[in-house]
């Protein structure tokens, strides 16, 4: 018996396999997607327009308020109806999408809230944002320099070695 699910589970392998590489590549378009789109919105809710600032806020409150089953089932089979056609694969990149851009238009919000009005003042009046910004990319840009001096010779060795070895040619068996 249970010999039988063993076997089951092993020739449903690769279509498992399968399945995993469709759920990465479906997360890594919406993650991107849903992070551009998130940012965006959030910047726009909290630029002052109220108008704006409550449309998006209503938009944000009612995704994150709403199962994401619903919102899957909405999106797959109610707009076809309305006459948009989607693939599964579209409609999961949708639906993922949108729920990644309201939480992180929440978080953009809440990050530009949480900075006291006196120092977002400051920082117009006196041009400091102009002159901290590459300061502070200086700094990254030196690490970053230093990792890649570092690492790019160990490639280089690296790649060196696997030709010498015969490794990429499969010769070399462990």
């Amino acid at each position: 018996m249970i010999w039988q699910q063993l076997q089951s589970i092993a020739g449903s392998y690769p279509l498992a396999l399968r399945g995993l590489g469709m759920t990465v590549v479906l997360s890594l378009i919406s993650l991107v997607l849903g992070t551009l789109l998130g940012f965006g919105l959030g910047i726009l809710r909290t630029g002052g327009n109220r108008l704006i600032s409550g449309a998006i806020g209503a938009w944000v409150d009612l995704i994150r308020g709403t199962p994401f089953l619903v919102q899957i089932f909405l999106i797959f089979f109610i707009l076809p109806e309305l006459g948009i056609e989607l693939d599964a694969f579209t409609a999961g990149i949708i639906a993922l999408t949108n729920l990644a851009a309201c939480f992180i238009c929440e978080i953009v919000v809440a990050g530009i809230r949480s900075v006291p009005i006196g120092l977002t003042d400051l920082t117009r009046v006196g041009w400091l944002v102009v002159q901290r910004v590459p300061n502070g990319l200086l700094v990254f840009f030196l690490v970053g320099l230093g990792y890649f001096i570092v690492c790019y010779p160990l490639i280089m060795l690296a790649r060196r070695l696997e030709q010498r070895m015969g490794a990429a040619h499969g010769e070399v068996q462990i």
